[in-house]
């Protein structure tokens, strides 16, 4: 009967594996399907935005930078409310939940974002394993915004929710 290794020649398996290959990619199946790429830098829309106790600072002014690589978020943010004097929050941290520890003047030291699906990621801000925020961020299906759902513990250890919306800055 001869080698099995020869019944195809060369040149015959490779034309099989590529009519085999164009027919996936004709049929409409997707070979993968990457995550959206929701980096960029994103502005608060105060307009849109509110907090359940209605003392949302006027002028609310907050800008997040995100940039996804794999498996990982890099979170940059600058509130530059009127009258308000807070620092930037810098993280880099997994998309699977895992605890990060971060350092900072901040209420909390450590966060811990989790990918739910394609446009949703969780998003808990917590104080030596406390929870003090924990947030639901939905992107839109178009990418050109999202909003963040979520309850978060003020420093006099009252409680708010707040919803806030976010667009994207237009490239440059």
């Amino acid at each position: 009967m001869g080698n099995p290794a020869m019944l195809l020649s060369k040149p015959v398996a490779l034309r099989c594996l590529v009519v085999v290959a164009l027919g996936l990619l004709l049929s409409g199946i997707p070979l993968a399907a990457p995550a959206s790429d929701h980096s960029g830098t994103w502005h608060a829309v105060e307009a849109k935005s509110r907090w359940s106790t209605g003392d949302m600072p006027a002028g609310f002014t907050l800008a997040i930078t995100l940039r996804f690589s794999g498996n990982r978020i890099a979170y940059h943010s600058a509130n530059t409310t009127p009258g308000l004097n807070l620092p930037t929050l810098d993280f880099d941290t997994t998309l699977d939940g895992a605890v990060t520890r971060i350092t900072g003047p901040f209420r909390f030291n450590q966060v811990a974002v989790r990918r739910l699906d394609d446009g949703t990621l969780e998003m808990l801000e917590l104080k030596d394993g406390d929870v003090i925020v924990g947030s639901f961020w939905t992107f839109s299906p178009d990418g050109q915004s999202f909003v963040r759902r979520g309850v978060g513990k003020g420093p006099d250890g009252k409680s708010k929710a707040f919803e806030e919306y976010f667009q994207r800055e237009a490239a440059r």
